[in-house]
């Protein structure tokens, strides 16, 4: 294990600044609509909702992140379409909408052949997999703003108004099933690669644990798009939901105020411990940093974990409790 202890702070990227920042940026989105199109919800969950009749739309929106930086090492960008489609679309099923239509945002320092098209890979595998259309973009040209490229974009979904799934319905005593990860998906990518520049290792050297493999290929591995969620809806009681992103476990906030106790978590892959040993990591940080191999969490009666477990391929790791966020014996909160 190295002997330096790095954490998410130290490579750039300060979660409770982040906090700060986006705190002081909603006090000041004071203007909301009356009537059709009206917010149903305040900002700060998963997903935005708007009154539409009957029903609400959701609209999400959010990036690949600094994971477009080992795409551009690898020269490899067939991927990171479906990252971007699958930040939104899983932020949308965390509140129980159906993806129905998304439009991205790319933005390059230049235009390089076969770049778009790898791109445009990505986006349509991951619409496929969403079973959703894109409807349209922009593309921007920006050589003194973007070094490479960024890629972002939004999603609009729906949801009938008495079937959003905002966390009121949790309580102590619900079960929770841990949905596996992919891996990494696209968060923490600012700690991953100060871990990788001072381990030694490049981006194409053999992974330790695979050596059919390169490391930059696993950290490439696209997050997974979670829309079997939508069969758990429709099969089960749910309580909650939550899609484990930036600032790891601390995401559970947005769905209750009670506690989490994940008494048989799911097993992180071995990407994760290869990060950790590299850099030194302490656990804790690494459970506020990344999903830690459970990508997705759903909160139901014990009744129906079976099912929700058998539908997404996952198991039970824990119970709601009164207060905190525990995994085993390290609290997270």
């Amino acid at each position: 294990m190295s002997e330096k202890h790095l954490t998410y702070a130290d490579s750039g990227v300060d979660i409770a600044k982040e906090e700060k920042t986006v705190k002081t940026l909603i006090e000041k989105l004071s203007y909301v609509r009356k009537g059709i199109g009206a917010p149903l919800t305040g900002i700060g969950h998963y997903a935005g909702l708007l009154d539409f009749g009957e029903y609400a739309l959701a609209l999400t929106t959010d990036g690949v992140g600094s994971k477009v930086l080992i795409a551009n090492e690898m020269q490899r960008w067939n991927t990171v379409g479906i990252d971007c489609i699958a930040m939104n679309v899983n932020d949308l099923l965390a509140i129980g909408a159906e993806p129905v239509a998304f439009v991205d945002y790319l933005a390059v320092e230049k235009h390089e052949e076969g770049f778009a098209a790898q791109i445009g890979e990505g986006l349509v595998k991951g619409a496929e997999i969403s079973r959703m259309s894109i409807v349209g973009g922009e593309t921007a040209t920006l050589p003194g703003i973007i070094r490479g490229f960024d890629l972002a974009g939004t999603c609009l979904g729906i949801v009938k108004k008495d079937q959003v799934v905002e966390g009121e319905k949790v309580r102590v005593g619900d079960v929770i099933v841990g949905i596996p990860s992919s891996g990494i998906h696209s968060n923490g990518y600012t700690l991953v690669r100060k871990i990788v520049e001072e381990s030694g290792y490049s981006y194409h050297d053999s992974c330790p644990y695979d050596s059919s493999k390169t490391i930059g290929d696993e950290l490439l591995v696209p997050t997974r798009i979670y829309i079997e969620i939508l069969d758990v809806l429709k099969a089960c009681e749910v309580h909650g939901l939550a899609h484990i992103t930036g600032s790891g476990l601390l995401k559970l906030r947005r769905v209750t105020k009670l506690g989490f106790d994940f008494y048989d978590p799911l097993e992180p892959q071995e990407v994760f411990k290869f990060l950790q040993e590299e850099g030194g990591v302490e656990e804790l940080e690494m459970y506020r940093t990344f999903n830690m191999g459970m990508g997705f969490l759903v909160i139901l009666p014990e009744k129906d974990a079976a099912k929700a477990a058998e539908i997404t391929g996952g198991k039970i790791v824990g119970k709601i409790v009164e207060s905190g966020i525990r995994v085993k014996d390290l609290v997270i909160e």
